[in-house]
């Protein structure tokens, strides 16, 4: 925290994926003024939250004023350590509490981008909702499927890495409005600290990559992820 604070880092989220994490996210909310949390389930646990319920999603959320979002949700057929239909189950009830509770529904997607496009826009047309996919690594015809129902997106170490040119002409086509950069850690260190364990202040590299990309001043970009960031989760007051 102090280092992520001495980088010039103000606010921290911290995500949720099982209800073990979230009793960890209570505490830390308690701890720390600055970090922020959500509550929800991943998709590689889905099998193990059958009985979940719209209302367990929502009570959790009203356990802290600071926890800010639902997810991680969303749909992982790469690894499939829940079965599809669980994993689909439980993605759509975290999305009908984020439609009833206009709290932010923050998105998993790996290998399954007809299906997260499919039910998204399914759902947005019912009741819209914001969204924000997390660590995005799609390409720029996902993104902009994406785009037309209204979603942010999150920049994660990933788009500094050598081999991901495709990731950074995805990105160079996203608005800047639309953009967020975050951390997924202990996971996915940017250039040049790949292969070392993440933390909160490794943020600052995401950061440049992006300013360069973008053409932008990395104080706007600061600026401008910072935005989006305060009007997709509804903090007006930071």
């Amino acid at each position: 925290m102090a280092r992520a604070e001495k980088s010039g880092v103000k606010y921290f989220l911290t995500i949720c994926t099982e209800n073990k994490s979230f009793v960890k996210i209570l505490n830390i909310l308690k701890k720390y003024k600055n970090v922020f949390g959500t509550y929800g389930i991943h998709p590689h646990e889905a099998k193990d939250y059958i009985d979940l319920t719209i209302d367990n999603i929502k009570e959790n959320l009203l356990k802290n004023n600071k926890i800010i979002g639902i997810g991680e949700t969303g749909l992982d057929f790469y690894y499939n350590h829940s079965d599809g239909k669980l994993q689909k189950k439980c993605f759509l009830k975290h999305i009908h509490a984020s439609q009833e509770t206009s709290k932010t529904l923050i998105v998993h997607s790996r290998s399954a981008e007809d299906d997260i496009v499919d039910i998204l826009s399914s759902e947005v047309k019912n009741k819209s909702f914001k969204i924000l996919m997390h660590c995005f690594t799609g390409s720029k015809e996902f993104a902009h499927k994406l785009l037309d129902i209204g979603c942010y997106f999150s920049a994660s170490g990933i788009i500094t890495f050598k081999k991901a040119t495709e990731l950074t002409e995805t990105f160079k086509s996203i608005p800047n409005n639309k953009i967020l950069i975050e951390t997924d850690s202990p996971y996915l260190s940017p250039e040049p600290l790949r292969g070392k364990t993440n933390e909160p202040s490794h943020i600052i590299h995401t950061l440049k990559y992006i300013s360069k990309i973008k053409k932008e001043t990395e104080k706007s970009v600061a600026s401008f992820t910072g935005h989006n960031f305060s009007k997709l989760f509804n903090l007006s007051n930071l």
